[in-house]
């Protein structure tokens, strides 16, 4: 191979490499081989998320809610973070808020709810990172959803399988 091919191919390393990055430059997607997390558990009051292997804490973290976070979700566009039980459903790669973990919200319960007062339950609420544009916002600032630091996110989104319970007090 001549000089110009070896350039060329370091150079598709380089571009390959730089695109499993994130925006602070280090990886985006980490790699997670401790004990699997079987729930996860949010108390709305104290801002917090907890990360559970069986009974053990495997990880805590501080979260932000949404704008309006006393009380249940009713409806779509009232500002709160739903409150029950619920499953991890689906990833974001590519979300606008770095990475995020779809919940299952709503279910039949809220749909009925949110039917019963005329409106509709809404949906798309995820557990997901701050994104550039979101630093320094308040601490309740998500139009419902659970949010994490950028490099937090990261670190849930390894750990976390599709199938997993959250339980989401008050």
């Amino acid at each position: 191979m001549n000089r110009r091919g070896i350039l060329a191919g370091l150079a598709t390393l380089s571009l390959l490499a730089a695109c499993g990055r994130g925006a602070g430059g280090g990886p985006k997607f980490r790699h997670y081989d401790g004990p699997p997390v079987t729930q996860i558990q949010i108390y709305k009051a104290k801002r917090r998320m907890y990360l559970l292997g069986d009974t053990k804490v495997l990880k805590k973290y501080k979260i932000g809610l949404g704008g309006n976070p006393i009380g249940p979700k009713l409806f779509e566009g009232d500002g709160k973070t739903p409150e029950g039980a619920y499953l991890i459903n689906r990833r974001n790669p590519n979300s606008a808020y770095h990475l995020s973990l779809g919940i299952s919200y709503p279910d039949s319960r809220d749909a009925a709810e949110a039917a019963a007062l005329g409106k509709e339950p809404g949906g798309d609420i995820f557990i997901h990172g701050r994104a550039a544009k979101d630093k320094g916002r308040g601490k309740d600032w998500t139009a419902g959803c659970i949010a994490v630091t950028d490099a937090e996110i990261e670190e849930i989104y390894a750990m976390v399988r599709d199938g997993t319970t959250i339980i989401i007090f008050p």
